[in-house]
């Protein structure tokens, strides 16, 4: 029996302010939208169907590597129903699973369970309890605590605005009857729309068993309309996170101050600081420190490391036992052998240290390819870019590097060389040897008076 998963992702999203489509608003750093497919893929359905509507080639665009995708247009917004319609010529024969673009938080282990629920002749529907169900369908059960209807906020009754278990919109049906039902809805009501949740009635009538499976968690399948909401799923996903890796030994200083905008491994004894961002593919090593405010994108730090606060590191491999910051920054395609030290306002670009090697402070290490147990000083430079074209400065192994040097590449500071303090190196520095450029002709002028300021 193959599988079907239909997301809905048409709604305008006029209450997010925004020019970027609602299904393309970020959550953990990904596309809302982008959670829901994942979700999806992790049922190994057989067809991936996207409605879209508003906002359609930015939607599309965001996503166009994804080729398991298919898409589905609604031109004209009429409902969840007409939605669903749209997008059955692009399902195959078996059961369907109707899923919405804009509530991010969905389990693969709940809609398993929907699944089940319907099996291959029934109709399910997720429920909710909520304390405050205002603007949510309602479930209306028969004495036999059956579904037999949903409705929805502005054709309820006193009594049925008083239930407060909630549809939450998520159906698994077999596909053939919605092709049955959805032809019949009528957009008789308040809003003027073609409701999917009326095949809910249509069902009852033909016959078709309606189990109602209720989610252990209302935010699972809580909607976003708006950025205040966004925010609030924001903070129940990262919660989710810090609670995961807290259960596996990680040492958070606060759950609540700390996001995951990816995935990260990690060994024993990691510890955490507040306000701390891992965004991309994290790998952290055994005993790893992260200090306050620090972020990582991309990054493999070994065992050992330490980062200290206010640090930024992407795209980069830091080796064992070094240690980064505070106020250093680590751009992409840099690798750090093991027992590197980077000091504050230290900014390193393409750039591969050996073991051992030193930068302490207010340095930039630009395109460079330095050996071990190098000593890089204070006010260095590698000059590598021309304004068209970036050269590479290359450094031996022992050597040290004085205090104020530029270093204009293309150049190589051989093993064991000596550059001494604010010289200005443009061609090779031989091995085993004291280099020295500065400017000649050091003058004092006597007499000489401060410049004033212009009356």
């Amino acid at each position: 029996m193959s599988l079907n998963v239909i997301i809905l992702a048409a709604g305008q999203g006029k209450r997010m302010n925004s020019k970027l489509p609602k299904v393309l608003q970020p959550l953990a750093g990904k596309p809302m939208l982008g959670h829901v497919l994942d979700a999806g893929r992790a049922l190994a359905a057989e067809r991936l169907v996207v409605v879209y509507g508003h906002g359609g080639e930015q939607v599309q665009a965001a996503f166009h590597s994804q080729v398991d995708v298919r898409w589905a247009h609604q031109a004209q917004q009429l409902g969840t129903g007409h939605a669903v319609a749209q997008a059955l010529p692009e399902c195959s024969e078996g059961v369907a699973l109707i899923l919405y673009g804009d509530c991010p938080l969905i389990t693969p282990a709940t809609l398993q369970g929907l699944l089940a629920a319907a099996g291959s002749d029934k109709l399910a529907v997720l429920t909710a309890i909520m304390d405050n169900p205002s603007g949510y369908g309602r479930i209306v059960r028969n004495e036999a605590g059956q579904v037999v209807s949903i409705v929805e906020q502005k054709d309820a009754s006193p009594a049925q605005l008083a239930i407060r278990e909630i549809n939450t919109g998520f159906i698994a049906a077999p596909l053939a009857r919605l092709r049955e039902w959805l032809p019949q809805l009528k957009n008789a009501n308040a809003q003027g729309e073609y409701y999917l949740t009326d095949v809910i009635a249509m069902a009852v009538a033909n016959g078709v068993e309606v189990a109602g499976l209720v989610a252990a968690d209302a935010w699972e399948a809580a909607g976003v309309n708006d950025k205040r909401q966004l925010a609030e799923l924001e903070r129940v996903y990262q919660r989710q996170q810090a609670d995961k890796l807290l259960a596996a030994g990680v040492t958070l200083i606060d759950p609540a101050r700390f996001d995951l905008r990816g995935t990260v491994s990690h060994g024993q004894d990691v510890e955490i600081d507040i306000n701390v961002v891992l965004e991309g593919q994290i790998r952290l090593g055994d005993g790893v420190k992260l200090g306050p405010n620090v972020y990582l994108k991309n990054v493999t730090l070994g065992d050992g490391v330490i980062v200290k606060a206010n640090t930024v590191i992407e795209d980069s491999t830091v080796g064992a036992g070094s240690d980064i910051g505070p106020f250093a920054r680590i751009r992409p395609d840099s690798v750090l052998g093991e027992k590197v030290h980077i000091g504050n306002f230290v900014e390193l670009k393409k750039a591969r240290l050996g073991n051992g090697t030193k930068a302490g402070h207010l340095a930039y290490l630009g395109d460079a390819v330095i050996g071990e147990r190098v000593n890089v000083s204070a006010g260095v430079i590698t000059c590598n870019y021309d304004g068209a074209n970036k050269f590479v400065t290359t450094i031996g192994d022992d050597a040290f590097i004085g205090t104020d040097t530029q270093l204009v590449a293309p150049v190589t500071i051989a093993e064991r060389a000596y550059i001494a303090a604010g010289s200005t190196i443009t061609l090779d520095a031989p091995a085993d040897a004291l280099t020295i450029c500065r400017a000649r002709g050091q003058k004092s002028l006597p007499g000489w008076k401060r410049p004033s300021k212009n009356k």
